[in-house]
């Protein structure tokens, strides 16, 4: 039995980009910790490219593994 290295990453990245997603969403009405970024919400853009990243990740490794409990 190998070890699927996506099962870790995407948990660990879709815990990550909902963290700091949430980051995000929490600290939208701050404007000027903003500023710097020209007032987009870089917490709440790169939270979501993660969890994007984590459950791609995630997603494969939890469907390979139930296809092979089977087995």
């Amino acid at each position: 039995m190998g070890l699927d290295l996506r099962l870790p990453i995407g948990i660990y990245f879709t815990i990550l980009g909902l963290l700091l997603g949430a980051y995000g969403i929490l600290t939208n009405s701050h404007t000027a910790m903003y500023q710097r970024s020209l007032g987009m919400n870089i917490n709440l853009a790169w939270g979501a490219v993660l969890l994007v990243f984590g459950l791609a990740m995630l997603i494969p490794a939890l469907i390979d593994r139930k296809n092979n409990a089977g087995k």
